[in-house]
């Protein structure tokens, strides 16, 4: 008989901040994924999504209403990927 994994907590044990929290965390695009996800539309907008969810759970509707409004804009092609932060401008 095999048991399940005893490292990580049941969900039943976290709040649901912390389950929000933990799920913006997971589709964070991390700094050395930048280049690659930059035009990524679903996972640009799902790290605004997750990150709204959090700011609404906190009690803060406007910084959550301004994350809807970039994934929305992501979904519906309004904004496109900024330049890339370590790179700045180019001058070509």
């Amino acid at each position: 008989m095999t048991q399940a994994p005893t490292h990580a907590p049941a969900t039943t044990d976290l709040s649901t901040l912390e389950l929000a929290q933990r799920l913006a965390e997971r589709l964070a695009i991390a700094p050395n994924d930048w280049h690659r996800l930059k035009a990524n539309r679903p996972a640009q907008a799902s790290q605004q999504v997750a990150a709204a969810l959090v700011f609404l759970l906190k009690q803060q509707p406007e910084e959550a209403l301004l994350r809807l409004q970039q994934a929305t804009g992501w979904l519906d092609r309004s904004i496109s990927a900024p330049p890339c932060p370590t790179h700045g401008h180019h001058g070509r």
